[in-house]
């Protein structure tokens, strides 16, 4: 089960990253300081995707729920608030902006339950 949960991550990952990259490629690399956080966030995840879909060790799970939680967080940011400046409405651009956010909450949901045996189980290697 944990190699599903470990390629599931990947998928999700993978997919974050792709969209994250294409906004960069598409626009967003103009916008100072959000464009490199773009550039980042897709390199990241797409070698976390890799990393962990191969069988990676559990930490790479911490690093990706904590890399997905901090997208998320900033796209709430992005709507409410702003992030450095930077503000969009709603779900634009279309359909990056959904497509970010539910394979985000994936990672998230995904990394705690693979997480959480350990933790629970109190493995330390």
């Amino acid at each position: 089960m944990s190699r599903l949960i470990d390629l599931a991550i990947g998928a999700a990952l993978l997919t974050g990253a792709v969209s994250h990259g294409y906004l960069y490629i598409h626009g967003y690399q103009h916008i100072p300081a959000i464009g490199p956080g773009f550039l980042a966030l897709a390199s990241g995840s797409a070698t976390l995707a890799v990393l962990i879909a191969l069988g990676g060790p559990w930490w790479l799970r911490v690093l990706a729920f904590v890399a997905s939680l901090g997208a998320l967080v900033a796209f709430g940011l992005s709507r409410t608030v702003g992030v450095l400046g930077f503000v969009e409405r709603g779900w634009q651009p279309i359909p990056h902006a959904a497509l970010s956010v539910v394979a985000e909450a994936v990672v998230v949901v995904l990394c705690v339950a693979a997480l959480v045996p350990r933790v629970a189980g109190g493995s330390r290697s």
